[in-house]
């Protein structure tokens, strides 16, 4: 008998894509001969129907499971961010190079079991089921890190992801317990109302422990100081379309569980977490952006750029006022356009027998590909910030909610970093730009599945920075309305 207090529209996002994902499996092991064309297109479908799922449930503020699974318009906006990823880095995977190796049967249900895991994440008002998104998002990206099984650099970055992603877990765990054993609940809305009325935080260090090792194991996730040694050698490992997914998906689902997690209880007003914040922030940005000059790897030059732009986002959670909540989520919207359109481009360029990841195999790329170009200079400039993208408008309400909190310290730090930032991604526009190609580079031809993701990349990145201020009041209106 089902449970009277089930709501299934609140995880039906959830059950459709396992269910998409094992049907593909099904389908790759009885029907071997399928395309693998047939298997992105139902695995696209499912994220379809997934998202009208999430749609229809807007402004329903439901929940289920006793309350552990809530499908506020918070959790419906995350799921639309990894919905959108997911269905881009799908359409990636049908470039010349992962045609060659990849098993899309395999590759598709893994990255719908992934996505599960963001959904739950986000949805999530409980801590155990915090814990199971984590895992089951870990463990896909374990998977799809080492996809690539004849290729020592693809399973030294899944090794190496898989031991320092152990790590986190049991630090994330730990958190749990202490907030357990201080709190006596998991529910998040119990421990907030229980911190809201006690007289002094400090009174209760379990509960600082356990919310410290929590982050811990979130900023695992989201690739912030000093939790970011991973990155770059599982981005340069990963296959290109994992490492797009995984580098927006990934730091997208941290980012929110770290939201409902620290914000749902504190309120974002402790002093001491402000703190901790603060200085995090101002290290992964200086980190990232000091270790990106110096690459000459297009995928470790963007591993180290989103340990960078995880610092950018980490100052609207030091702000923390109305402007500064939204300009978070705007923030991991646009990342998503701009990171995978740069992933995708790479991924383009990639033929059957070498990838073209030395920032040198970009050069001329105008003159023989210019709509390619054109489209890898807007995501150069969305990322270093310029207008009119809307890497430019992120970073604009990020620092502009810092200021109207008394941060203008963390601010200027912000646009120093920004300046930095703009010599290595400028210098890939002038490698494609402004210099000759030195050795003949082999060009794929017409991948209409990889186009188009690119497209809807590029108009993603530039329709977000046209109508900003739309987006902003909307997401303004999401966390003011978290349940």
């Amino acid at each position: 008998m089902i449970p009277k207090n089930i709501n299934f529209l609140v995880v039906a996002p959830a059950v459709i894509l396992t269910l998409t994902g094992f049907v593909i499996l099904l389908l790759g092991l009885f029907l071997p001969k399928i395309s693998r064309q047939v298997k992105i297109l139902l695995a696209l479908a499912g994220l379809a129907f997934a998202a009208l799922f999430t749609i229809q449930a807007w402004n329903t503020f439901a929940v289920t499971f006793g309350g552990m699974i809530s499908a506020d318009n918070f959790a419906i906006t995350f799921n639309c961010i990894f919905l959108v990823g997911a269905g881009l880095s799908l359409l990636l995977s049908l470039n010349e190079y992962e045609r060659g190796y990849l098993l899309y049967a395999e590759f598709s249900t893994v990255l719908l079991f992934a996505t599960v895991g963001m959904v739950l994440m986000a949805a999530t008002t409980n801590l155990l089921v915090l814990f199971l998104g984590l895992e089951t998002l870990s463990i896909s990206l374990y998977v799809l890190a080492g996809i690539k099984r004849n290729e020592v650099r693809s399973l030294e970055a899944s090794f190496k992801y898989f031991l320092l992603g152990a790590f986190a877990s049991g630090f994330l765990l730990y958190g749990i317990a202490f907030l357990y054993g201080a709190a006596g609940t998991l529910d998040l809305r119990v421990i907030a109302k229980m911190l809201t009325s006690a007289n002094n935080i400090l009174n209760h260090p379990l509960l600082i422990l356990g919310g410290l090792l929590v982050v811990v194991g979130l900023g695992f996730k989201v690739s912030m100081f000093p939790f970011h040694m991973w990155a770059p050698d599982v981005y340069q490992g990963a296959p290109t379309p994992i490492t797009a997914f995984m580098s927006t998906g990934s730091k997208a689902a941290g980012f929110a569980a770290m939201l409902r997690v620290l914000f749902s209880t504190t309120n974002g007003t402790s002093p001491d977490w402000v703190t901790v914040l603060w200085v995090i922030a101002v290290l992964t940005m200086f980190i990232g952006n000091i270790a990106a000059l110096v690459q000459t790897n297009i995928k470790r030059m963007l591993a180290y750029s989103s340990i960078a732009h995880a610092g950018y986002i980490l100052i609207g959670m030091v702000a923390w006022n109305g402007t500064g909540r939204a300009s978070v989520i705007f923030y991991l919207l646009s990342y998503t356009f701009m990171n995978i359109g740069a992933f995708g481009i790479v991924a383009f360029l990639g033929k059957k027998e070498q990838e073209n990841l030395d920032i040198d195999d970009f050069k001329g790329l105008a003159f023989r590909k210019p709509f390619i170009a054109i489209l890898m200079a807007i995501f150069m400039f969305s990322l270093a910030g310029l207008p009119p993208t809307s890497g430019f408008f992120g970073k604009f309400y990020l620092f502009s909610a810092a200021v109207r909190s008394g941060h203008v310290p963390l601010v200027i730090l912000g646009v120093i970093n920004s300046m930095i930032s703009v010599y290595y991604y400028l210098g890939v526009v002038v490698v494609m730009f402004m210099k000759e190609s030195e050795k003949p580079l082999a060009l794929p031809g017409r991948l209409p599945a990889v186009s188009s993701s690119l497209i809807i990349a590029g108009l993603g990145t530039l329709a977000l920075g046209i109508f900003p201020s739309y987006w902003i009041k909307m997401f303004e209106y999401v966390v003011n309305t978290m349940v």
